[in-house]
This record gives C-alpha cells, sequence and structure tokens, in this order.
C-alpha cells in the first residue's frame, strides 16, 4: 500500500470539492485540512478545532459525503481527528451518517373557512413545505443490531429499498421503552428519504396526531384541509400509536390509513405493547394495524449493549475503556436508553470535573442515576435459579441426558452466563458437564432464535432473568 495514499485521496477530493465550493470558503474551510490515515475505505482527517468539525458538519456535510463516495466508492467514511488542545490528546469523531432529511413542497386543497363549500366552490392550492420532523441522528449507521432488533432492522431496509411495495405494510414496531422504536422508525424514513428523495415523509407522535384533529374539528372547514394534509404523505411514520385514542380521532386516522394504503404509500408504527393489548382501540382499525407485519423490538443482550456503548463513546469522540463500558453493559441490561444515558452522564463528570473515566466513577454515577439494583451473578447461582424454574436437579442440568425439558434448561443456562454474567464460552461449558466452547455457541444461538420465535420459550428466559435480578443484590 503507497503510503501517501491518503494524501492522494484526500487531494482528488480537494480537486472536486474545489470546483463546487465557492473560492474564498474553500480557502477558509477546506485548505486547513491534513489528511491522516486511509485504510478500509475510511479517511481521517485532522481539523483545527472542535469549531471547525461542527461548521463542517453544519456546512457541508452533503459535499463531503458526495465527493467521498465518488472518489473512494459507495462504503465511504470519514473520520475527524481535531486537534489536541494543550496536554489534551487529540480526539476523533466521525462524521454525521445522514443529512437533515428535506421534503420538497407539495400542493394542498384548502377550503375557505366562511360557510361550507358547496357544489360550485372550488377548493384553492396552497404550496407547503412539510417538516419530516426526522432526527439525523436516528439513522441506520447509528442503530447497533442485535438478536433483539434483527428482524426489524432486515424489515426497515427492505421497506426503504421499496416503500409501499413491500408486504410490511404497515410495520407496527412494539416493545418496552428505551427498545430503540423510534430510533428504528426514523431510521427508515431517512433512508427512504436517501433512496428516494421525492417522497414525503412525515414523522408524528400518535398524540401529536390526535392534538392536530381536535384543533381542527374546532375551525370551520379546517378539517377537510386536515385530511388533504394528511393524504398527501407518501410515508407516514406514528410514534406511540397508543396515545391515539378517542373516536373522533380514530375515524380521521381510519379515513387517512386507508386513502394512504389504497394509494400504495408507506405506513410505519410503534407502539408500547402488542396489538392485543391496545386499549380502546376501534375494531376496524385495529385489524388494519395487523395487516402487514409486527415486530417485536426486545432487551439488548449483553454484547448488543456492549456494541452500542462503543458506538456511543465513538461518536461522542471520547476514548473509554472497555473494563468501564463493559462494567455499564453488565449493569444496565433494560435498555438503549438508559444505558447512553447513563455513559453521557460518566463523560459530563468526567469532563466537568476533569478525572479521568475509570470504573469507581461509573460506579459512582451509575448509582445515583440507574434504578437497577446491581448484582453479584455467578454461573452457580444461574444453574440453581435455572433448576429451580425447570424443577430439576443440578445433576440433571449438567448430565448427558437429551430429554427436551432439561436441554432447553442447559441452553438457557448457558445463555444467561453468557449474557448476564459475559463469561468465556469455555469457563461455561466446563461448569456445565464440560461441554466444548462450540457446543456452548451453538446454545447461545439457539436460545436467541427461540425467543424470537417462540412465545413461551421468551416468557421462560423472561422468567428466570425476573428471579435472577429479584434474588441478588
Amino acid at each position: 500500500m503507497d503510503q501517501n495514499e491518503h494524501i492522494i485521496v484526500w487531494n482528488n477530493c480537494l480537486r472536486i470539492i474545489s470546483q463546487i465550493v465557492d473560492p474564498q470558503k474553500f480557502e477558509t474551510w477546506f485548505k486547513p485540512l491534513k489528511p491522516v490515515s486511509f485504510k478500509d475505505s475510511t479517511i481521517t482527517i485532522e481539523v483545527p478545532s472542535d469549531f471547525f468539525r461542527q461548521y463542517l458538519e453544519e456546512a457541508y456535510l452533503d459535499v463531503l459525503k458526495k465527493t467521498l463516495k465518488r472518489v473512494i466508492g459507495a462504503n465511504a467514511r470519514l473520520i475527524y481527528k481535531v486537534s489536541a488542545v494543550r496536554r489534551q490528546p487529540a480526539m476523533e469523531f466521525p462524521a454525521a451518517a445522514a443529512t437533515t432529511p428535506v421534503n420538497n413542497p407539495v400542493s394542498v386543497s384548502t377550503y375557505p373557512t366562511e360557510g361550507n363549500p358547496g357544489p360550485f366552490v372550488f377548493p384553492g392550492l396552497k404550496r407547503v413545505q412539510i417538516n419530516p420532523r426526522l432526527n439525523k441522528d436516528y439513522c441506520f449507521e447509528n442503530l447497533v443490531e442485535g438478536d433483539c432488533n434483527r428482524m426489524g432492522i432486515n424489515a426497515g431496509v427492505t421497506i426503504s429499498d421499496n416503500p409501499g411495495g413491500t408486504p410490511f405494510n404497515p410495520l407496527l414496531l412494539f416493545g418496552g421503552p428505551g427498545l430503540g422504536k423510534t430510533h428504528l422508525a426514523q431510521a427508515i424514513g431517512i433512508s427512504i428519504k436517501e433512496k428516494h428523495p421525492e417522497k414525503v415523509v412525515l414523522y408524528v407522535t400518535g398524540n401529536e396526531f390526535k392534538t392536530q384533529y381536535m384543533d381542527a374539528v374546532n375551525v370551520r372547514n379546517k378539517l377537510t384541509d386536515f385530511l388533504a394534509f394528511y393524504m398527501k404523505i407518501d410515508v407516514l411514520i406514528v410514534d406511540d400509536i397508543q396515545d391515539l385514542v378517542g373516536t373522533g380521532s380514530q375515524n380521521a386516522f381510519f379515513n387517512v390509513f386507508n386513502h394512504l394504503h389504497e394509494n400504495g404509500r408507506q405506513l410505519i408504527f410503534t407502539s408500547d405493547r402488542p396489538p392485543v393489548q391496545l386499549q380502546n382501540f376501534e375494531e376496524r382499525l385495529l385489524s388494519r394495524l395487523k395487516w402487514g407485519l409486527s415486530v417485536e423490538l426486545q432487551k439488548p443482550s449483553y454484547q448488543t449493549r456492549l456494541e452500542a456503548l462503543r458506538q456511543r463513546a465513538f461518536r461522542e469522540g471520547v476514548k473509554v475503556d472497555d473494563e468501564v463500558l463493559s462494567y455499564l453493559a453488565q449493569r444496565i441490561r433494560s435498555n438503549f436508553r438508559e444505558l447512553e444515558g447513563t455513559l453521557i452522564s460518566i463523560i459530563a463528570h468526567a469532563t466537568l470535573s476533569h478525572k479521568e473515566i475509570t470504573v469507581s466513577l461509573a460506579e459512582k454515577v451509575t448509582d445515583k442515576i440507574v434504578g437497577e439494583q446491581k448484582t453479584n451473578l455467578s454461573i452457580d447461582k444461574v444453574q440453581e435459579t435455572v433448576c429451580q424454574y425447570f424443577g430439576i436437579s443440578r445433576q440433571d442440568l449438567t448430565s448427558k441426558s437429551r430429554r427436551r425439558n432439561i436441554v432447553q434448561a442447559r441452553q438457557i443456562a448457558m445463555y444467561m452466563s453468557r449474557n448476564l454474567i459475559n463469561c468465556p464460552l469455555s469457563i461455561i461449558g466446563s461448569e456445565i458437564g464440560g461441554k466444548d466452547h462450540a457446543t456452548v455457541l451453538h446454545a447461545c444461538n439457539t436460545v436467541s432464535d427461540l425467543i424470537a420465535t417462540d412465545r413461551v420459550f421468551r416468557q421462560y428466559v423472561d422468567d428466570i432473568e425476573r428471579m435472577l435480578v429479584a434474588n441478588t443484590g
């Protein structure tokens, strides 16, 4: 590999950028940038300050992305290296994965507010700029994939390639708080805007839709405008659809749903509960929510939690030891939101108090903001709890018996030991009947697959995890 390859690649980029950007701005914002390295389609450039990096992200991210893809290829990535300040080490930040999505203006029919429109009253046309209300940070690139969300991500990628033209319409994502429903729903919207810029995408919450409806019915003829507006949408994302209660708002939504679905538009919904548990929903609307694909997002495994922390630390430009990240991944098991929120709090404490990020600091911060009890789990405790739950002996668990209930219990014990304690596979195997590394890995993969496809089996795992959390401290 040419030692100067990073310089050659960056100079090729600069030649293209210089033809796009105003010459004076090119001298100010691009000439000071220095290429540092180029590896695996990723180029690292040094910027004079973090302010400089932030301005490039706001003003020229689209130019940089298109140029890099033209020079390097579709997998091009950009990392900023912020110059060291005083004795502080240099920091590295990944370039934003997506630009802020914008819809093209659309024409919406409007009626006069005075009197009902008769057969000879024609609506006016108004050009409307619809803000898609998508957060560019909620893109696929910033979403960590694991067993907990793989099905939803795969469905989302398929939808973004052909919105409205797949069997996944509507797509309903459901699960507890902080499991990434909003992130995944918006990631699909962002990806659709990148692949189909002409599509009009809108993200709205169930409560916002209900409030808009109530405002519309209080102004003469505004309900017609309200419905006309929503019927112009190509991709409608409704978050927390369980909040859409009330006969009038559900009736309006029913009409919007029918119009969009019949015209091949894409519908994406999120809910904090499965369709069968949605309360106070009209049966006709509930049946339509079940037309497409319903995907449950589950609690992330230890490995997925650890990778989420690594990615978030990298996006924040902060180096955090794996020992600290591992502690957080073991301590906080409930959801991504609490996991990343705790990491940000630790980074803030370290920055403001000029301290290193250590396990000791992580423990102090976590104790104050996380409601979860610290656990002192062991393989022995996992085995004891699994045996208690299934009503079998420890000897049965570690035996070579192939009885179905014992095999399942053994596999769950291996899975729990790996995901809750993060024990090496070889140690888990030696503790559960002298099994080898490959056998333990196969057991963990089998349990992950069954959790995703078998409700009864998933209930076993959830029950045992609750028992472990409740009985340890």
